[in-house]
């Protein structure tokens, strides 16, 4: 046998699965994201007071409206994002916020991966949602979303 053949064959093996799961790709990675953001906006939105002065000791100018902006877009995109609308333009919003929070936040204070007993996480989880977010608005909602089954277009 040739000895690059026996790879060949086993990538079109398993490409036979993947390629019917393939479609199904795009809609989890953008409901997962969703989830994510939702779950972590609502605290800010709910104690906005406490994100408010978290924003504030950042040294950021007008502290009050970048929290309610955070806060509404994180848990109001994550919705839209779950259901499949808007997802490049939430996506957008996404990338520009876990780039801020990245560079602002977690590289300086936390670094790539938080130390073990250490509170909060590194800037891992944020690189992780910019990945998802630069993905989701290079190829849109995908299946099973209002965008592609209801309004026929994208928006």
């Amino acid at each position: 046998m040739i000895k690059g053949m026996a790879s060949r064959q086993e990538t079109a093996g398993l490409r036979r699965y993947t390629d019917a799961i393939a479609p199904y790709a795009i809609p989890v990675l953008r409901i997962l994201v969703g989830i994510t953001f939702f779950l972590t906006g609502l605290p800010k939105l709910t104690g906005l007071t406490g994100f408010t002065l978290f924003v504030a000791s950042l040294g950021l100018p007008l502290p009050g409206f970048i929290a309610v902006i955070v806060a509404v877009m994180e848990v109001v995109g994550g919705l839209l994002l779950i259901v499949g609308l808007g997802t490049r333009w939430v996506s957008l919003w996404y990338i520009f916020e876990m780039i801020v929070t990245t560079l602002l936040v977690k590289m300086p204070n936390m670094g790539f991966i938080a130390a073990q007993g250490k509170p909060g996480v590194g800037a891992e989880l944020d690189l992780l949602l910019l990945a998802s977010a630069l993905v989701l608005l290079t190829h849109g909602s995908g299946r099973l979303s209002i965008e592609q089954n209801v309004l026929k277009r994208e928006l």
